[in-house]
């Protein structure tokens, strides 16, 4: 049975390997490309390379919970953990910021294999509260490490020089460096999810007695992607610490994984498109209502119910759904 599985996981790589990204897929990375290379001409640039932050997070999110069928509630933890150790590499050991962020992405990592392999032993709500316990025990960490510096965290982390040479001081250069991040990112998470790794993790996440049935050992594949999710969220932590040259209680704060699963939902969960424009409606949201106050979070609210009632696959779901339709 293993030698069939191997064939059947090698002639998948072969097609997949043939047909390549679908025409509709390519036109839409080259639309999102085009539309992230004008938007710093055209708004504040600190504020769309925080949408790309969260885009990464989204994605790095969605790929656990909505191609790998699992539920954390805790993933602030990799986000929050590696915004601090970049901040920590960048102020006291004076690294270069892409040493910086690949510290920081290396302890999401890290942290994400030691959380993942005690969580995965739990399935459903359970394992969903056990990642928000091991969240909470990373932020009451954060909260009493002296290097971390308590409530008011790691300020004015210096943005360095890319490879020694190129000065990222300026936001607009800063930018085109976030935004190769980002975009290599969701390319990675895009041919993750359409790899044979991706397919079975699409089978586990359908049918998992199935899956073991076939031979294929689960366990080891949900701790491969919750590592792989836990290491982009880290990613798009560490790129954020240096965007606002802050490292804060925020990051780690339960209430960031409570958004990052509002912005998967919104946009369509278990779609490749979907975070991305839930993560920027959110944003936006408390960019432009914030002179609302306390009430920014009861008319998110209210428009996420809304959007939750009316796109039930969320936004990008009905629409993919819509369009399969017309064609």
């Amino acid at each position: 049975m293993a030698a069939d599985i191997e064939t059947l996981d090698k002639q998948s790589a072969t097609k997949a390997g043939a047909a390549g990204m679908p025409r509709l897929h390519q036109v839409i990375f080259a639309a999102l490309l085009a539309l992230a290379l004008a938007a710093p001409f055209m708004l504040y640039p600190v504020f769309v390379m925080k949408v790309l932050c969260f885009v990464l997070f989204a994605c790095a999110f969605n790929l656990l919970l909505g191609f790998g069928g699992l539920l954390s509630f805790g993933h602030a933890a990799y986000f929050g953990s590696a915004s601090y150790v970049a901040a920590h590499a960048a102020k006291v050991w004076g690294l270069t910021p892409e040493l910086a962020i690949l510290c920081g992405t290396a302890a999401a990592a890290a942290l994400g294999f030691v959380f993942g392999g005690l969580a995965i032993r739990r399935a459903g709500i359970y394992f969903a509260m056990v990642t928000l316990a091991f969240a909470q025990m990373v932020y009451f960490f954060a909260l009493q490490a002296p290097f971390t510096g308590g409530e008011d965290g790691i300020q004015a982390v210096p943005r360095g020089d890319l490879l020694g040479i190129i000065s990222l001081r300026s936001d607009l250069t800063l930018y085109f460096f976030v935004l190769a991040i980002v975009f290599t990112g969701l390319l990675l998470i895009y041919r993750i999810v359409h790899s044979p790794f991706g397919q079975v993790l699409k089978a586990i996440r359908d049918n998992e007695p199935r899956a073991v049935s076939l031979g294929y050992r689960v366990n080891r594949y949900k701790l491969a992607i919750f590592v792989l999710s836990a290491t982009l969220a880290g990613l798009a932590g560490s790129t954020k610490a240096l965007v606002f040259q802050l490292a804060s209680l925020t990051d780690v704060h339960w209430t960031m994984s409570g958004e990052v699963v509002l912005m998967t939902l919104l946009g369509g969960m278990g779609t490749v498109f979907g975070p991305i424009v839930g993560a920027a409606a959110i944003v936006t949201m408390q960019n432009y209502l914030a002179g609302f106050g306390a009430w920014v979070t009861v008319i998110q609210g209210t428009i996420f119910v809304i959007g939750v009632l009316l796109f039930r696959e969320g936004i990008v779901g009905v629409l993919s759904r819509w369009l399969k339709k017309s064609l």
